[in-house]
């Protein structure tokens, strides 16, 4: 199987069970590497005692040789023998007396003067009789011989076996227990996360107003994540909640003037009627299609600004956004024998001129169609802040009216009979929110105010 084949078997594992093979893998490595490292040092350390063993026995063999004496006898488990040119064996230890201990190659090494050394046998699989063996060359009487000295490795093969049966169960175990800890901890890690993939599968099934339970007292990645997820949970349920609220507005907004529209054309196609008759009923509908279309725009305008959308603030003088946005009011003021004033801060400030203009612009018409009087618009600018105000010498608002100005669709009883939506005085108050400020209604003495106080 080709190597993607296998990544995208892994890929396809739950995570948990990717965390613990690879917990596995890693400590399966660890383990290997660290009981290699034992052994190879056991090993060396056993190795030397015996080549040491092995390095005197020869020594005194060498000695014994080259004087013509009797050869003495060596440690436990030592064996020897002493061989011609021709490999014959001149002397030898009783268990090794018909075993040549070198081979062909191996004797000719030793006759050119070179210390020979092997091994006999093999760790594993176990075999008896295990030797290690060094021949050396030796001048007696004018003779060449070769003294072949070796000591059994058994004890030592025994103790390197013990080792890596020891080093395999405490690896298996290590292996074992650091899988099972891996598997506790990935599933402990993980439970969080089932627990929140849950909940937004209850969201997902129909839920309301899920929230996901996250610990107050951590601060880790998944409880971070869990919080996110509460944020989004959250912006889900607002916009859920301004779709509901856009459509109930609009249905109830919307019925009347299509009533009255529907009830006209009603009238007007119940019998033949005159041309006057018949203008002054699609005036009647002009006028309705006209509310429509500005209430329609209206509720765009509230749910673009309710959705969050960022404003685009840009470097505007204030004098001129001032007089931009009252222009088209000054002369409906001055045909109602009003004056219209601005006073503002010679400033710059950092708005967005599209929401700002409209706002400016139904505080004007407000105190036009509903105020009296000298109607002022002051600004002014203190500590990155701009506080920008409409004020009129009428009768001010009606006190049970106040709480709830910068309501949608709440209107004084005073200006029922006059056109409106309801919508302008809330339009304001998002502006204002958009711009990270508020926007506040006061009566004063004579007449009314409102303020608008943003960040610039």
């Amino acid at each position: 199987m080709t190597r993607p084949g296998l990544r995208a078997r892994a890929q396809r594992l739950p995570v948990v069970t990717r965390l613990v093979l690879a917990v596995a893998v890693t400590m399966s490595l660890v383990l290997t590497g660290t009981a290699g490292l034992v052994y190879w040092r056991v090993q060396t350390a056993l190795d030397q005692q015996l080549d040491d063993d092995l390095a005197t026995y020869q020594h005194t063999l060498d000695r014994a040789v080259r004087a013509g004496a009797a050869l003495p006898p060596g440690p436990s488990g030592s064996l020897h023998q002493v061989l011609d040119a021709r490999g014959r064996i001149l002397d030898a230890d009783p268990a090794v007396r018909g075993r040549p201990l070198l081979t062909a190659a191996e004797r000719g090494a030793a006759a050119r003067g070179h210390t020979v050394r092997r091994d006999v046998g093999s760790l594993l699989p176990i075999t008896a009789d295990t030797l290690r063996v060094q021949a050396a060359r030796v001048t007696a009487g004018g003779h060449v011989r070769l003294v072949v000295a070796a000591v059994r490795r058994g004890h030592r093969d025994e103790a390197l076996r013990e080792l890596l049966a020891q080093l395999a169960f405490a690896s298996g175990l290590t292996l074992i227990a650091a899988s099972y800890v891996g598997y506790r901890t990935a599933r402990a890690a993980l439970r969080p996360v089932e627990r929140y993939r849950r909940g937004a599968a209850k969201l997902a099934d129909g839920g309301q107003d899920l929230r996901l339970d996250v610990p107050a007292d951590r601060d880790d990645e998944i409880t971070r994540l869990g919080h996110t997820l509460n944020r989004m949970l959250d912006r889900l349920a607002a916009s859920a909640a301004r779709e509901h609220q856009f459509i109930a507005d609009a249905s109830h907004e919307l019925r009347t003037p299509l009533t009255l529209m529907r009830a006209e054309l009603d009238v007007a196609l119940h019998r033949p009627r005159t041309a006057g008759e018949l203008t002054d009923t699609l005036r009647s509908v002009d006028t309705e299609v006209r509310r429509l279309v500005t209430l329609a725009n209206t509720l765009l305008d509230l749910e673009q600004l309710d959705s969050g959308e960022r404003i685009q603030r840009s470097p505007v003088a204030l004098d001129r956004l001032l007089d931009d946005a009252s222009a088209p009011y000054r002369a409906a003021a001055g045909r109602d024998g009003r004056t219209l004033t601005v006073t503002c801060d010679d400033a710059t400030v950092r708005v967005d001129p599209h929401w700002l203009h409209p706002a400016i612009g139904t505080l004007l018409d407000n105190a036009l169609r509903h105020g009296a009087g000298a109607i002022a618009l002051r600004a002014t600018v203190r500590d990155g802040r701009l506080s920008l105000s409409v004020a009129d010498a009428g009768s001010g608002f009606p006190g049970d009216f106040l709480p709830h100005a910068f309501e949608r669709f709440t209107r004084a009883e005073t200006s029922r009979t006059t056109p409106g939506t309801g919508l302008g005085l809330a339009l304001v108050a998002a502006v204002a929110a958009s711009h990270d400020g508020t926007a506040r209604a006061e009566n004063t003495s004579p007449g009314a105010v409102v303020t608008l106080d943003i960040t610039c």
